[in-house]
């Protein structure tokens, strides 16, 4: 129920055209397995070390919600949409009170643009707000 592949060695956020430099890669990978729960598509949390092409890091990682469609607006509603609904489960917070952290600490970003006409607009969240 889990599929990893399309690896870039370097791609700029928003996927502008079908070329990134495609490389093999390894990884390794964890999974918590959560009896009775579901996970949305497009939703997924991760840690990424710094580095000369990382703009931002965070050692306690970040949770990320990805829409895909024909609307950016509409993508970018449903991915920070997607974020209050985990806050709201996951952190115990109310929903306006996840609706304001959004505003206070996630950040969207076109995901890409390259597989028109379905553009993708990703909120990520920095898991050291919970500190």
């Amino acid at each position: 129920m889990f599929s990893a592949g399309d690896c870039h060695a370097a791609q700029g956020d928003g996927e502008v055209c079908v070329t990134g430099i495609e490389c093999p890669m390894a990884f390794s990978l964890r999974f918590d397995v959560r009896k009775g729960r579901s996970l949305k598509p497009w939703r997924y949390q991760f840690v990424t070390p710094p580095g000369p092409l990382q703009s931002r890091s965070d050692e306690r990682g970040y949770f990320a919600s990805t829409a895909l469609g024909p609307d950016l607006m509409e993508n970018a509603k449903n991915a920070i949409r997607d974020v209050i609904d985990w806050l709201v489960v996951e952190k115990d917070l109310s929903r306006e009170d996840a609706y304001v952290l959004c505003s206070l600490a996630a950040d969207l970003k076109i995901s890409q643009i390259v597989d028109q006409p379905n553009w993708g607009v990703s909120a990520y969240l920095a898991l050291s707000v919970f500190l």
